[in-house]
C-alpha cells in the first residue's frame, strides 16, 4: 500500500535550511495498522503528509497504493486522494457551518456520488451518531466531533487510513473509545491503519511500530497486535 524510497525533505529557514526528513525508507502493506512513533520534532507530522501527498519531498519517490504521486501536481494529488486515503487529524477540521451529515457527505459528493447523504448518513450510524445528524460541530463534544472526523474519512472506504494524533484533544475515557472504534473499523474493513502517537502503549496496539528520530527511522520492532495469532 506504501513504498516511500529514500525520501528527504529539507526546508528553508531564516537560520538556513533545515533537514526535516532525512533518507526514509519504509514499507507498509496493505491491511496493516502502523503506529508511528517519536519525540517531538522527529517528523512523524511531516511524515504522514508526505504519504498524504500534502507535501512534496525534495527528494526520493513516494508510491501509494502501486501508484508513483512524487511528480503530481496539486489537481492531480487532490483527485488521486479522493476515495483512497481518509485523514485524521487531532483537531477534527471540520467544517463548522456544516451539519455533522454534511460534514461526512463532503467527500463523498466531491467523488459524484448521488448517494451522498444516504451514505453519510449510514457512517454516522456506524460511529454511533445517528441520532446527531443535524447537529453543527459546535453543537457537539469533542469526542462527537472526532466520531464525525472519523465518519468522514472512512465514509469513501478508502484503502488508507491516516491519522494524526487523534486523541490528543480527547480525555482518557472519550479517547479510549475513539480508538476502539478505529481499530474495529480499520479491522472490520482491511483499511491499511498509518496512526501517529506520543502514546506508547496505543502503539503497541498496532501491528507493528515505526520509530521516527530527528527525521530518520529510528528502529522498526514488531509487535503483534492484542488478540492476534501468534
Amino acid at each position: 500500500m506504501i513504498h516511500l524510497d529514500d525520501i528527504y525533505l529539507t526546508l528553508n529557514s531564516r537560520a538556513g535550511p533545515v533537514n526535516i526528513l532525512r533518507g526514509i525508507y519504509l514499507s507498509i502493506a496493505g491491511g496493516e495498522a502502523a503506529g508511528m512513533v517519536g519525540p517531538s520534532g522527529s517528523g512523524k507530522s511531516t511524515l504522514m503528509s508526505v504519504m498524504a501527498g500534502l507535501e512534496k519531498p525534495s527528494s526520493g519517490r513516494v508510491t501509494i497504493d502501486g501508484q508513483d504521486i512524487t511528480g503530481m501536481d496539486e489537481d492531480a494529488l487532490a483527485r488521486f486522494r479522493r476515495g483512497r486515503i481518509g485523514i485524521v487529524f487531532q483537531s477534527f477540521h471540520l467544517i463548522p457551518t456544516m451539519t455533522a451529515l454534511e460534514n461526512v457527505a463532503v467527500p463523498l459528493e466531491l467523488m459524484g456520488d448521488k448517494d451522498a447523504f444516504a451514505r453519510a448518513a449510514e457512517e454516522l450510524k456506524v460511529v454511533g451518531l445517528g441520532a446527531r445528524t443535524e447537529h453543527y460541530p459546535g453543537q457537539l463534544s469533542g469526542g462527537e466531533q472526532q466520531r464525525v472526523a472519523l465518519a468522514r474519512a472512512l465514509a469513501p472506504q478508502p484503502g488508507l487510513l491516516l491519522a494524526d494524533e487523534p486523541t490528543g484533544n480527547l480525555d482518557a475515557g472519550t479517547g479510549a473509545a475513539i480508538i476502539e472504534l478505529m481499530f474495529a473499523l480499520q479491522a472490520e474493513r482491511g483499511t491499511t491503519l498509518v496512526l501517529i502517537t506520543h502514546d506508547a502503549g496505543l502503539a503497541a496496539r498496532c501491528d507493528r511500530q515505526v520509530r521516527l528520530r530527528d527525521g530518520r527511522i529510528d528502529a522498526e520492532p514488531h509487535i503483534v497486535r492484542a488478540g492476534a495469532a501468534s
